[in-house]
Parts: structure tokens; C-alpha cells; sequence
């Protein structure tokens, strides 16, 4: 007894995926301010690591971090979003949740700010 996917299978479930995808993004965009001033950082420091560096691990260095950084505020969203959606009552764990999902942001603007100065501090010593 086979199971069948609910987006099917093959190409066709790779376009609807793609489309979840889109729409995800959609939502993060209209409705969650803190992804579209993250996504306002990465439409700023992206042009800029081109502009500071030209050798290709250094643009990996500084962008990389920057397009995880969208990824981890999705995926806080969806935390967010879930706990929300089981109950909007206080308690502990779903506070645990929210929290564990928003420690997740901070963690990775600290490697942002850690990356971008490694990259960016050589510049200014001279050897």
C-alpha cells in the first residue's frame, strides 16, 4: 500500500514545492516585520560585500551569513506561527519555544557581525 504525497511526485512536485516555497516568502514578506528589515540588511550588505571584497571565499564569508539569516527568522516565524496556532494562552514551553526560535536569530547575527569583521578588520592592519 503506497501513501501518495500530498504535491505529488516528480517534476510536478518539485514546481509545487517551488510555488510553497514563493508563498512562503509572500507571507514572511506582508506580515513579518522582522524578516523585511533583514531583508532590507541583506539588500544593503550584499551590494556592500562586493564593494569591500573581490576574492570569492571572502564574498562567501560575508553573504552566506546574511541569506541564513532570512532562513532562521522563517524558520522562527513558522515557530511562532505553530505555537500560535495550538493555543495563544501563556505558558512555559510555548514561551521556551518563541524564545529558543528568537535565540536562533541572535545567534546568527553574532556569526554576521563575527564574519563581517574578520573580513573586514585585515583592511584596516597593516602588516
Amino acid at each position: 500500500m503506497t501513501m501518495e504525497k500530498p504535491n505529488g511526485t516528480g517534476l510536478g512536485r518539485v514546481f509545487k514545492a517551488a510555488q510553497c516555497s514563493l508563498d512562503g516568502i509572500g507571507y514572511a514578506f506582508r506580515h513579518e516585520a522582522a524578516f523585511r528589515q533583514e531583508l532590507l540588511l541583506c539588500l544593503i550588505m550584499i551590494p556592500l560585500a562586493f564593494w569591500i571584497t573581490h576574492k570569492p571565499l571572502e564574498l562567501v564569508v560575508l553573504i552566506v551569513p546574511l541569506l541564513m539569516l532570512l532562513v532562521v527568522e522563517c524558520i522562527n516565524s513558522a515557530i511562532e506561527a505553530a505555537i500560535d496556532r495550538i493555543s495563544t494562552e501563556i505558558h512555559p514551553l510555548s514561551k521556551q519555544a518563541k524564545d529558543l526560535g528568537s535565540a536562533a536569530v541572535f545567534f546568527t547575527m553574532l556569526i554576521i557581525l563575527v564574519c563581517w569583521l574578520a573580513v573586514i578588520i585585515p583592511l584596516f592592519i597593516s602588516e
